[in-house]
């Protein structure tokens, strides 16, 4: 087991170097910020001396190491537009984007699973049809287009939440399903398939042959064992909400990270969007990490074998 966690410890580790490499010369292909934070009457030796304030008169090598020392140090720098340390602005707006994530969660669990295994139980069911329906609708339809829908209907025409803002649970409601809906249609899919797959199993009719009756099978065996997939969706499902939650936020002005990357975008505040990236891909890749984790806490066999 701890060979298992060392070899996944040892990739996540290089991949955060990756995207944090990456990410610095991403960056500085953009252009010079500079001209974006002097006035349109500085000379040029106030565009110099702005540079040399902000290290960028440095060679690339130097700029380089000194940005991997700032994130050892978790230091992000300082907003050019606001001129806060990026890690306070993060703070600040990182709880509304993680109420917003668990809020998507919770539907996407809450729902999507007993969907899924709804339609494989009773999959020749004529309601499997509808629900199989729903579940397609969910998933064809954009975000947005669903955000903007529900705000017409719930907090316009009916009155019953609030369209836009935050401060309440009423406030999380419309954009907690709208940027759940559609992990909720994936996670009842893959649900689906993997119940069906391991019901074809020979354990499974040597159980129903026994006299096993569904509830006990189900409880006892078929969820268990079509955990996989599930933890393997789950994974990639967190990282499509961080960037689902950019539109969703737009749309609803829920004050989290999504709408602050749109804001700090469009004024150039390149610090702040550096920052946003990097938290994303850290919470993306321990994501992964804890998925292989449980992959061999849910299978031995991948952990023995030391490899997914």
């Amino acid at each position: 087991m701890s060979v298992f966690l060392l070899q996944r410890l040892g990739q996540a580790l290089v991949a955060i170097f990756g995207v944090m490499t990456l990410v610095f010369f991403i960056q500085r292909l953009t252009g010079d910020p500079t001209y974006l934070l002097v006035p349109e009457t500085a000379t040029q030796a106030d565009i110099e001396a702005m540079r040399r304030s902000l290290g960028l008169d440095q060679p690339l090598v130097v700029q380089y190491l000194n940005y991997l020392w700032d994130m050892l140090r978790f230091d992000f720098g300082t907003s050019y537009v606001q001129n806060v340390p990026v890690t306070q602005i993060i703070a600040s707006r990182l709880p509304y984007t993680l109420q917003l994530a668990a809020g998507a969660l919770f539907v996407a669990f809450v729902i999507g699973l007993p969907v899924g295994l709804a339609m494989a139980i009773w999959r020749k069911h004529r309601f499997t049809n509808v629900l199989m329906g729903i579940v397609l609708g969910a998933q064809s339809m954009p975000t947005f287009w669903s955000g903007i829908l529900m705000i017409m209907v719930f907090g316009v025409w009916l009155g019953w939440l609030p369209p836009s803002g935050s401060g309440s649970f009423a406030h999380l409601v419309m954009p907690s399903i709208a940027l759940g809906l559609l992990s909720m249609a994936t996670y009842a899919r893959i649900a689906r398939s993997s119940i069906l797959d391991e019901m074809s199993k020979d354990y499974v009719r040597s159980a129903r042959a026994r006299g096993v009756g569904t509830g006990r099978l189900v409880g006892k065996h078929l969820i268990r064992n079509s955990l996989i997939p599930v933890i393997s969706i789950s994974a990639l499902e967190i990282s499509q909400l961080l960037a689902g939650a950019v539109i969703v936020e737009t749309v609803f002005a829920w004050p989290g990270l999504g709408q602050l990357t749109v804001q700090s975008v469009q004024s150039r505040d390149f610090v702040v969007v550096q920052g946003i990236v990097l938290l994303g891909a850290f919470v993306t890749i321990s994501v992964n990490l804890l998925a292989d984790i449980l992959y061999g806490v849910v299978d031995p066999r991948i952990r023995k074998g030391g490899k997914a």
